[in-house]
């Protein structure tokens, strides 16, 4: 169960950085609601898993989500680049996150 209530803390920390893009610099209510909902949301999971994973492995998996996502979503809905090496990057990084798992 605190594996699941990470991934979710980490999906909410991509709805995060995506709501802070949209808010333009916290001008526009409704996106600036749901970068207050999604940081609240996200904070309160990563807490919740710290209580059966250990900190430094719950917190480098969050960030790894969170970073993973905001890039595909970048790419997805900003129109950012995806090189080969981004790609690449990329993968090393889910590759760490699936290792965490495993290993923890």
């Amino acid at each position: 169960m605190a594996w699941l209530m990470l991934v979710a803390a980490g999906a909410f920390e991509v709805g995060f950085t995506t709501s802070m893009k949209y808010a333009q610099g916290f001008t526009r209510l409704w996106p600036t609601l749901a970068f207050l909902v999604c940081v609240v949301v996200s904070f309160i999971l990563l807490e919740r898993a710290t209580q059966s994973i250990p900190l430094g492995t719950a917190y480098a998996v969050w960030t790894g989500i969170g970073a993973a996502g905001t890039v595909v979503v970048g790419a997805l809905l900003f129109g950012e680049a995806m090189t080969a090496l981004r790609l690449l990057f990329l993968a090393t990084l889910v590759g760490s996150i699936i290792g965490l798992k495993l290993f923890t």
